[in-house]
């Protein structure tokens, strides 16, 4: 396909729904691996009414003359900002687990939610473009099938499909071995913003050393870049393996879920098929960034 740039849509009403397993720190990339390097998380983890902001704020108290709302019974708050960071540390249920940068939520904001421009390096992947090209797309449906964001594949630009490409958001490469995939967060600068497959991914339509697929991969991959984390961090997870644990601060979205996409199958996870899509994995995805 030759068009300059390529929407991937969102798969039609009743296609299957996919996982995506979460892995990142607050201070490196995040990285696909059978082993993680140890480290402690700083849990936060929030109220328990499973309620999105939009229906949430229906019910709190607006004053009809200054538009100020008010909480908790005599807390005003003045601004619509000002009013979702408060639903998003008091009141949001608290089975997606996202970022915490500087003590706020690590997400896109709407607008370029929407434009997630990416290229695929055509040179990198040799042999492997085509399918790695199909691979991605169809993982980035499946994320835009279930939450308001949107993935645009720049193909133009997959000749020159390098971090120096101010015209999309981020590269997809191959580089790099010891791990499957390698991802970033949403406040990561353009120059640290690339997806990198390892040559041995790229290759495969099933990993041969487990059950996941390449577009199950690229589903874990695109949940970093969305800016969730690994489920398996929740403290109900009790992972046995000290690689499971991770650093950085992070905030759950939803209640604890062994089978998200979030969830390493190795750190006590119940998900032991490919990386799918779960249903509290969709009701985090839409409370980040709403419906699609």
């Amino acid at each position: 396909m030759n068009t300059e740039l390529f929407p991937v849509l969102p798969f039609r009403a009743g296609a299957r729904l996919s996982s995506v397993l979460v892995f990142a720190t607050a201070v490196a990339l995040a990285g696909c691996t059978s082993k993680s390097g140890p480290g402690q998380s700083d849990t936060e983890v929030t109220g328990t009414t499973a309620v999105s902001f939009e229906e949430w704020q229906k019910t709190v108290y607006q004053d009809p003359d200054t538009g100020t709302w008010v909480v908790d019974g005599d807390t005003p708050i003045a601004s619509a900002t000002e009013l979702r960071s408060f639903f998003e540390t008091y009141v949001q249920q608290g089975a997606l687990i996202v970022d915490m940068y500087n003590g706020v939520i690590n997400r896109w904001h709407p607008q370029t939610a929407h434009n997630l421009v990416y290229c695929v390096d055509r040179v990198s992947f040799g042999a492997n473009y085509g399918r790695v090209v199909q691979a991605i797309r169809a993982a980035a449906a499946e994320w835009a099938q279930v939450a308001s964001v949107r993935f645009l594949h720049h193909v133009a630009q997959d000749d020159n499909c390098t971090l120096n490409n101010e015209q999309v958001l981020f590269n997809v490469r191959q580089s790099g071995q010891g791990f499957s995939g390698l991802a970033f967060f949403p406040h990561y600068p353009r120059s640290h913003r690339f997806l990198n497959i390892s040559a041995v991914a790229a290759t495969y339509g099933r990993n041969p050393n487990g059950p996941e697929t390449l577009v199950g991969l690229f589903r874990h991959e695109l949940g970093h870049i969305l800016g969730f984390r690994h489920e398996h961090i929740h403290p109900e997870a009790h992972p046995a393996q000290s690689h499971c644990e991770e650093r950085g601060a992070w905030k759950a979205v939803t209640i604890y879920d062994s089978n998200s996409v979030m969830h390493y199958p190795w750190c006590n996870g119940t998900n032991k098929g490919d990386l799918r899509i779960t249903a509290l994995d969709v009701q985090g995805a839409v409370a980040l960034y709403g419906k699609p």
